[in-house]
């Protein structure tokens, strides 16, 4: 949260602050308002009415994006929702906090911010969900869009630490990605990588057969030829 400035928070939790204080706001111009920031070029009126409230008839939906518009357009002393014409958009006066660690999420993704000298608030920012709870089907495109990118920040931080002999908070970035997406081959096989440099063989097959048979349980399939070559290679060492 960010004193003497709007702030909207839309990671783990919902909430719109102002000046440090936070402001609580009826659910229909909460969901006004995440859906405008997950959209920054802005939304058509109709287009937000009919994502928003899609089992109304499009007269309700109309109402009731009037009444979170008249509630959320402007709070305290900002304006938090311009619109011109029949779009409307967030205000830049609005912080949002996803959109701050996205941006640092693919900085690190292709290695253009150093990590920190502790990497633990971020690999715990990098944890944290899109508006967990919300059943809103407009999310679950935008929820897939921030795991991919947190999913690559965490394993470019998970290589990085590897390579500087930090091995303990490589595990800890490693494994939080595997906790978002349990199937994703690239994070265990980090993992496997990160045992194997610190001569843990035998832990580092012990995950591998344990992903084995996560994938054969969940897929019926197998490991990649990449991943199954990278265990042949330290079990023959």
């Amino acid at each position: 949260m960010i004193a003497n400035s709007a702030y909207l928070q839309l990671l783990r939790v919902f909430e719109f602050a102002y000046d440090g204080s936070r402001i609580p706001l009826p659910l229909g111009s909460q969901r006004l308002l995440a859906l405008l920031a997950l959209n920054p070029r802005g939304v058509h009126r109709g287009a937000a009415a009919e994502q928003l409230w899609p089992d109304c008839t499009p007269s309700r939906a109309a109402a009731n994006l009037r009444s979170a518009l008249c509630r959320g357009r402007r709070i305290r002393s900002v304006t938090v929702i311009d619109s011109s014409g029949h779009r409307l958009r967030l205000s830049p006066a609005v912080d949002v906090d996803l959109h701050a660690l996205r941006a640092a999420a693919q900085q690190h993704s292709s290695r253009q911010r150093p990590l920190p000298a502790d990497c633990d608030p971020l690999v715990g920012e990098l944890d944290q969900e899109l508006l967990p709870g919300w059943p809103d089907e407009w999310l679950s495109l935008e929820r897939q869009h921030w795991d991919q990118a947190r999913l690559h920040a965490l394993e470019s931080i998970a290589q990085q630490l590897q390579e500087t002999g930090a091995y303990l908070l490589a595990l800890q970035a490693a494994m939080t990605a595997i906790d978002i997406d349990p199937i994703r081959e690239s994070a265990h096989r980090i993992v496997i990588e990160i045992h194997s440099a610190e001569g843990n063989t035998a832990c580092a097959l012990k995950h591998y057969q344990s992903y084995r048979e996560l994938l054969r349980q969940e897929l019926e399939t197998l490991p990649s030829p990449h991943m199954t070559r990278l265990v042949e290679e330290l079990s023959s060492a």
